[in-house]
């Protein structure tokens, strides 16, 4: 009881702190606005705005502005694909794909107010079930992380690549450890950080600080997602908005505890590496339909599917915060940009990270809530005339943004071309289906897998008993092996067969 009280302390100053300074409210309002525009446009997501802003803000303002401008351009991103799926029947974000499940058929039949009032309610309580998730067990899991040397810490950054791998790979495994081994080696590239030699330069300058976060962000998320909108510029017919906006409380209070599990839901999807918002939508949405006294009208304009969805997919984005605060491996592509700007700012996420940013992040993350629920409610018609844009006309805009962004971050030419050049690759990556999430982090974590591996072997001679010597270390490389090896065709076979057999 007194550690909860003692959170619950730190986070009230945290809190006051934010309220009382005037430049929150232009962060929030500014940010949270541009977050909902990027989700409610076809073709641009709650990753590209947060990388996006990195690229402005990462390392230009104070953190804590910083922090407040990505965070509510991630709160606001994953809300506003809720537009484009009830309305257009195209999710806005992947994060939206199952919103639009139930909301669509709503908006058809005259209810599209309503379905926007109930989401915007739904969104803002998941992102605070989300929170309150984070406020609580970030601080558990910081004290078991206490114990965790270099060893765990190399261990564990082959696990979040391998595991981001495995879960975002939409056929074979295999393509998601491909692409996170490219991020690996990518990160490989620069002055060695234990002995300041360079590798793999080629002689070239520009090489020796390795390849910049920011632009690689913008190259991997950005770029191909421009080009294929570019490529597929087709927007569907909107239906009427009809009906008032505000949420009917009395639904809310009927479908509460659906609210609720979903929130719990989303939060622990979340909080696996390298899942994601769209997953924990879909995850939830099909609990909710297995629980559902009305799982006959998923699909046709279900109240039940429509909350279960939009709920979960914004308490992940708590969810997904609280590996990357704690073990410094992102729970979801935007989190992924966010560790970007915290690898900018010099902060390292992790056991080491300073207990004031965690509750700042809290902080931050209850008032972009209650910014987007505003927003929400209010402006929500401002929103549906975004719509209406081409993608003709803001995607070459974003495009310039993107550039923008990438040259400003070093001021040379050359962040140009390594942007251009992530771009490219990516965007064929995408085509041949190698998930891009993987390499973004492997190229974060991989200097500090390359780091703490390197340090542990020399620590230890060469010998490769610290990764077994140590329990913790013993842990994590058999759930690495365990998880490479649920992947071998044969073994899964056999597996299968035992099973069948035993059934």
């Amino acid at each position: 009881m007194e550690f909860v009280f003692s959170q619950l302390t730190g986070f009230g100053s945290a809190f006051v702190a934010l309220v009382a300074d005037p430049l929150t409210y232009a962060y929030l309002i500014v940010s949270v606005f541009l977050g909902i525009t990027f989700g409610a446009l076809p073709g641009l997501t709650a990753t590209l705005a947060v990388t996006i802003l990195t690229g402005f803000f990462g390392n230009k303002i104070p953190l804590d502005y910083s922090l407040i401008a990505l965070l509510g351009a991630y709160v606001g991103a994953i809300y506003g694909g809720s537009y484009p799926s009830i309305l257009l029947n195209i999710p806005g974000t992947a994060a939206s794909a199952a919103t639009a499940m139930d909301g669509h058929p709503l908006a058809k039949a005259g209810r599209g107010g309503e379905a926007l009032g109930l989401i915007t309610t739904a969104s803002f309580i998941g992102t605070l079930i989300g929170t309150f998730a984070l406020l609580i067990f970030v601080w558990v899991l910081l004290l078991v992380s206490q114990n965790i040397a270099s060893p765990e810490k190399a261990l564990l950054a082959l696990f979040g690549i391998l595991l981001s791998g495995t879960l975002m790979s939409e056929d074979l495994v295999i393509k998601g450890w491909i692409s996170g081994l490219i991020g690996l080696a990518m990160a490989m590239v620069g002055l060695d950080p234990l002995l300041s030699e360079p590798r793999h330069t080629f002689g070239w300058p520009y090489l020796l600080s390795g390849f910049q976060v920011v632009p690689v962000l913008m190259g991997a998320f950005a770029v191909p997602q421009i080009m294929e909108g570019l490529r597929h510029a087709e927007i569907g017919k909107m239906v009427a908005l009809q009906g008032r906006i505000l949420p009917n409380m009395k639904t809310i209070r009927h479908y509460m505890p659906t609210i609720a599990r979903s929130g719990v839901v989303g939060t622990g999807v979340g909080a696996l590496p390298g899942v994601g918002e769209d997953v924990a939508g879909w995850v939830s949405y099909g609990v909710s339909k297995s629980v559902s006294k009305e799982a006959d009208q998923f699909g046709k304009g279900s109240i039940d599917g429509l909350l279960s969805s939009e709920t979960a997919n914004n308490a992940c984005i708590g969810g997904a915060l609280i590996p990357l605060l704690v073990l410094g491996i992102p729970g979801s592509p935007p989190a992924a940009a966010l560790m970007g700007a915290f690898k900018i700012n010099n902060v390292i996420p992790g056991p080491t990270i300073d207990p004031a940013i965690i509750l700042r992040v809290v902080a931050i993350l209850v008032l972009a809530s209650l910014t987007m629920f505003i927003l929400g409610l209010f402006t929500a018609r401002i929103f549906v005339k975004i719509l209406r844009i081409p993608q003709t006309v803001f995607l070459p805009v974003v495009m310039v943004l993107t550039a923008i962004g990438s040259f400003s971050v070093g001021g040379g030419i050359n962040d140009l071309y390594l942007m251009l050049g992530v771009g490219f690759v990516a965007y064929f990556m995408n085509l041949m289906k190698y998930p891009i999430a993987p390499l973004v982090i492997g190229v974060i974590l991989g200097s500090l897998f390359d780091e703490t591996l390197r340090r542990s072997l020399f620590l230890s001679d060469g010998s490769l008993g610290v990764f077994l010597s140590r329990p913790g270390a013993a842990v994590l490389l058999m759930l690495n092996i365990a998880l490479i090896a649920a992947q071998i065709p044969a073994l899964r076979q056999r597996l299968s067969f035992k099973s069948r057999k035993e059934a």
